[in-house]
């Protein structure tokens, strides 16, 4: 066998393996008996029909798959063995070629070895954390916001039109033929000179005026002109958020008021405080990744990556989109993605790698009530109950990510509790 090894960074190998002919020969013999077993041929027992009336019967790419993986299994055995090496998680292939006739098998494997990770002082190290600080105005401001979720539209009568109305207006062109050109406006948001007329009218009023159309106007053969024309205000409407009372209160699930505003005062600030220490494990995390040596091997990288790229693909999917229609929101071509998420893998491997020697060297432990905390927080993001997020994860065999977010808030944890943290005003943490 031969073997021919490139080391792409410290731990990182690449083999490529060219297979003897015997062991070619030994792993399609071994295909064509596998597939015996599964198939019954008249007067013979399972697994015992010569090859000949075998190879009639089967899939010849069953057969090649089979024997490749045999064949490159074995050889991937003896190559490691040969190398000294010791993988620190699943290989990846590169590219592989095999053939019967005349027995060849030839593939390039990229082995992962344990991450190098030599630390620096990762104790002490100064940050700054963002004051955390909610007025009354941000209470009001968010209460606003729900008010405005629960708006209800409603007809106007008996006054004329005000700045925010939804008003549903007429314009002919004199001198054009035909009824006209309906638009639905917001009132105080459509142009100057329309604005202004529609601010005096009344609901299935008409009135005669001359508009300055702006050069944008999306009627392009009005734009950039003035024109006389003919306005009839269809329909006026307007937006009406509920008063701001106890029966508002009980409509999101509150008791009074004061609830309502207690509550949103302790989720603004709870939102605020997680992103201050959002910011904080950022600093912390780039300041170990800049004076550390890290090495993490390329195939795991390459494994989130493209992991990412399938939910990207799967998401546009639903929406009828493509891999191609995104990369083009974001303004690169679908190569370009790919090589932004490898980038941003490697941060990610690399911190999660730096989190699970931390959480080692300093013999940190997970509790129950760690899960239990990143299960709930997990449940919120998805929007499920936390019996749902449990039988999702395990659905997906990802219930290692519950202990990996757990373990990496530990060691954030054990970090930010070791740091030297100036308080500073939010603007100047930007």
């Amino acid at each position: 066998m031969q073997v021919t090894r490139e080391d792409l960074n410290p731990c990182t190998v690449r083999l490529t393996i060219v297979c003897p002919e015997e062991l070619v020969s030994e792993g399609f013999a071994r295909a064509y008996k596998e597939a015996a077993k599964e198939i019954r041929v008249p007067g013979f027992r399972p697994g015992q029909a010569p090859r000949s009336v075998v190879e009639q019967l089967v899939n010849p790419e069953k057969i090649r798959d089979t024997a490749i993986d045999i064949v490159m299994n074995r050889a991937y055995r003896a190559a490691l063995k040969e190398q000294g090496l010791e993988p620190y998680a699943q290989p990846a292939v590169d590219k592989a070629e095999i053939e019967e006739n005349p027995p060849k098998c030839e593939f390039s494997i990229k082995v992962p070895l344990k991450p190098v990770v030599n630390l620096s002082d990762y104790k002490g190290i100064a940050v700054v954390r963002p004051r955390v600080e909610v007025s009354d105005e941000d209470v009001a401001k968010q209460i606003e916001a729900l008010r405005s979720s629960k708006a209800t539209r409603e007809q106007v009568t008996g006054r004329t039109v005000q700045d925010g109305d939804i008003a549903v207006v007429n314009i002919k062109v004199e001198g054009e033929e035909g009824d006209g050109r309906n638009f639905m406006s917001v009132v105080g948001q459509t142009f100057a000179a329309l604005d202004e007329e529609l601010r005096h009218m009344g609901a299935e009023e008409v009135k005669v005026a001359e508009l300055s159309f702006p050069d944008n106007f999306q009627e392009k053969d009005w734009a950039g002109k003035t024109l006389k024309c003919k306005l009839t205000l269809r329909s006026l409407s307007a937006v009406k958020s509920p008063e701001l009372d106890d029966e508002f209160a009980r409509s999101l699930q509150f008791e009074s008021v004061e609830e309502l505003e207690r509550r949103v005062r302790e989720f603004l600030t709870d939102t605020r405080v997680g992103m201050a220490q959002d910011y904080v494990n950022e600093q912390l995390m780039a300041e170990i990744v800049r004076t550390s040596e890290i090495h993490v091997p390329i195939t795991m990288v390459e494994t989130v990556a493209a992991q990412q790229l399938r939910d990207i693909a799967e998401t546009q999917s639903q929406s009828k989109r493509t891999l191609e229609d995104y990369a083009k929101d974001k303004g690169m071509t679908v190569e370009e993605l790919r090589e932004a998420l490898l980038e941003e893998s490697k941060v990610q491997v690399e911190r999660a790698v730096i989190a699970q020697e931390i959480f080692q060297r300093e013999a940190l432990k997970i509790t129950n009530d760690d899960f239990n905390k990143e299960l709930f927080d997990m449940a919120r993001e998805y929007r499920v109950t936390p019996d749902e997020m449990v039988a999702l994860l395990k659905r997906n065999d990802a219930l290692g990510e519950l202990r990996n977010r757990a373990l990496y808030r530990k060691v954030a944890e054990y970090l930010t509790q070791n740091a030297k943290i100036e308080e500073v005003d939010a603007a100047s943490a930007e």
